[in-house]
């Protein structure tokens, strides 16, 4: 019996070292895991942050493109507007400009009528003269 009770305290020593051993082990992987875990919110963190501060500039951005979108409607509204007016004017100028083209037509025949006029008038004083 005491044989047999040798054996059983020499196994259960050796299973104690064992279950140590393994215990040991278990509680390094744990604490590897509790370090892989914290490491992992770490940068599920980051991301979050890095998420975060991209929405905010794309929120930003889209801001300064409304905005700019709302400035260029107001460009093209007033490039419309003064389209027609340069529009406006360039019809009035063609207008002065044909009836300056009239103008000097009648100057021309208004002068024509006026030499051929002269002209009489002349030859009439020529003759009243010889008379």
């Amino acid at each position: 019996l005491q044989k047999e009770l040798l054996k059983y305290k020499q196994e259960a020593r050796n299973l104690q070292g064992i279950k140590v051993r393994k215990g040991d082990a278990l509680q390094q992987r744990l604490i590897q895991q509790d370090a892989s875990v914290l490491q992992l919110k770490q940068e599920l963190l980051r991301a979050n942050m890095d998420k975060e501060e991209l929405h905010n500039q794309n929120v930003d951005l889209q801001r300064k493109i409304e905005e700019r979108n709302r400035l260029l409607a107001e460009y093209k509204k007033e490039l419309g507007q003064k389209d027609r007016h340069l529009q406006q004017h360039q019809s009035k100028l063609d207008e002065m400009l044909r009836q300056l083209s009239e103008a000097s037509y009648q100057q021309v025949d208004l002068e024509r009528e006026l030499e051929h006029k002269e002209a009489l008038l002349a030859r009439c004083m020529k003759r009243e003269a010889e008379e």
